[in-house]
């Protein structure tokens, strides 16, 4: 008997696949998802791996290094219980110009990145989605705020967040199904910060607890369903089309362990790879109607490439001593607590957002201290970026990964701009910390590093306080904050963008891609809670086109 033809095919299955897997499962559809890792169950997140961590973790890094991870030893929060959820650079190798330095972390597993990233899910507003209306530069996405409020809603109450109702105009709250909170320090440090500055406002995270099985809820769901084929470690190299390049009718798949290619065919493809992935794919798939890429019409594909402007400030709060957990979510023995607060763009007079294109993410007390020494605290802050055009992803046909597919070039450089902003990122952030009574270690961002006070981790080793100044500029370069987005860009004219405001290639109605390669702009805040839910909406709208459509049995 030939393979199905299935509905819907998905590549990937992250943060965006599935919640695709979810929406289109539970439409009825028949559905087929390729995930080019392996599955992940509770076996992969044994309690005892986990070893005490230093600050730096240096031999950890070395370690990964030495084994072939040395781009994924780079990310802030690398140690070695995590090593295995990240893939190996050795295989999956990509180029960057030699002035512009990309950090690319990245997994392949089922779960994708879900199992590596902070948790955090923040909404956006038309702050980030109407930038250009907003302030001149950049471009407005075809969809806004409210297009999207039913369907973070959705998700929302699908991964039952931890938050409080906090009324921030710039950061609208969510739907939570439980309550967050804040050490006494962090307490501290909000009273003194809005009674300082009422336009600066801090808040709890909104974050999702531990899942015991390892499998976010929507997967779950959909596998439950009865409707869903899950292919791991399948490796999608090609999106195949009709023969007059108008339709995409499957996807070229080659297995990871044993090399051998097959076609999965579909009556509509959906990636979810992640940004750099998802338009290498596309780029890969050029054919005599698509010779520049598939759904390339407009020129725009791999351009506008962006990731959001990183910094990183660390060291004591004089206002409180030792440090707790605070937080309510039942215990996890792999990763270990979570929470922390935040504190989005500044709130101008009328209620609207200030002049400041950026957010920052902390936490303080949180780590562990003595009893009777001041509190540790650290902020990671995210600031726009422009979306400019020579910023972008091809493909390096000179070198191929392990698996005989091109690999990508990325190009993320900073223009004069994105460093006024990062310059007013630090300012703001290091003025709030100091005069709220914080005394700062360090501060750094792809502008350099320096040191005050002790200095950089002033507790840990000489050797590895060495390694660290020397490997600085290495690793808080673009790419470190791990919101990378754009390079498949949705817009309301087919000649400026790649997808039209469903997620719908111009060219190939039935192509979508939805993860964050689809963004028009970087905005400040966390990428996932809107990958999200712009994934519901476009599977939505896909699945009732579907359904009015005759299905084939075959």
């Amino acid at each position: 008997m030939p393979d199905p033809v299935y509905d819907a095919l998905i590549v990937g299955a992250g943060a965006s696949g599935m919640f695709a897997a979810q929406e289109l499962t539970a439409q009825g559809l028949r559905v087929v998802q390729l995930e080019a890792g392996p599955e992940i169950g509770v076996g992969n997140f044994d309690p005892s791996s986990v070893r005490r961590q230093s600050d730096i973790n240096l031999w950890q890094r070395i370690k990964a290094f030495v084994g072939g991870q040395g781009i994924q030893a780079r990310a802030a929060f690398f140690d070695a219980r995590q090593r295995h959820l990240f893939v190996n650079d050795r295989e999956l190798p990509y180029t960057t110009p030699p002035d512009a330095p990309f950090v690319w972390i990245r997994s392949r597993q089922a779960g994708g990145r879900t199992h590596v990233f902070g948790r955090v899910l923040l909404r956006w507003t038309d702050d980030d989605f109407k930038m250009r209306s907003r302030s001149g530069r950049g471009v407005d996405w075809p969809i806004g705020y409210d297009d999207l409020v039913p369907y973070y809603e959705e998700v929302e109450r699908s991964l039952a967040l931890y938050g409080e109702q906090d009324n921030v105009p710039t950061l609208p709250d969510s739907l939570y199904g439980h309550r967050a909170a804040m050490t006494s320090a962090e307490q501290i440090f909000k009273r003194d910060v809005e009674s300082r500055w009422p336009e600066r406002k801090i808040v709890t995270w909104r974050y999702i607890g531990p899942e015991a099985t390892r499998v976010l809820r929507p997967l779950r769901d959909a596998i439950a369903s009865g409707s869903l084929d899950i292919r791991y470690n399948s490796i999608v190299s090609r999106v195949l089309t009709d023969e007059a390049g108008r339709q995409a009718t499957g996807v070229e798949v080659i297995d990871r362990l044993t090399g051998q290619k097959t076609a999965v065919l579909a009556r509509s493809v959906i990636l979810c790879a992640s940004p750099v992935e998802s338009i290498r794919l596309m780029l890969n798939s050029a054919s005599a109607h698509h010779p520049n890429g598939l759904g390339n019409s407009s020129g725009t594909l791999g351009r506008y490439f962006v990731d959001q402007l990183p910094c990183v400030v660390a060291g004591t709060y004089t206002k409180a001593k030792g440090w707790a957990s605070a937080d309510p979510a039942p215990a996890d023995p792999f990763y270990g607590p979570s929470g922390g607060i935040y504190m989005p763009r500044f709130v101008a007079p009328d209620g609207r957002s200030a002049d400041s294109d950026f957010a920052f993410q902390g936490s303080i007390g949180r780590y562990s201290t003595p009893d009777d020494a001041d509190a540790r605290f650290s902020f990671f802050g995210y600031g726009a970026m422009d979306a400019d055009p020579d910023n972008r992803v091809t493909l390096n046909t000179n070198r191929r990964d392990a698996w005989g597919i091109p690999i990508p070039h990325i190009r993320c450089k900073i223009g004069e701009h994105d460093r006024t902003t990062l310059k007013q990122q630090i300012g703001a952030i290091v003025e709030t910390i100091e005069q709220a009574g914080g005394r700062i270690d360090y501060v750094g961002s792809p502008l350099g590093l320096e040191e005050k006070g002790r200095g950089a981790y002033p507790d840990a080793n000489p050797l590895s306080r060495f390694v660290f100044r020397k490997m600085f500029s290495r690793t808080m370069v673009m790419g470190a904050a791990i919101h990378e987005a754009g390079g498949a860009r949705m817009g309301d004219d087919a000649k400026t963008s790649v997808l039209n405001g469903w997620n719908q290639s111009w060219d190939l109605p039935n192509l979508l891609v939805t993860d964050a390669s689809a963004f028009a702009s970087s905005g400040v805040s966390g990428t996932t809670l809107t990958i999200m839910a712009m994934t519901v909406r476009a599977c939505r709208n896909l699945a009732l086109r579907l359904k009015s459509e005759p299905r084939s049995e075959t």
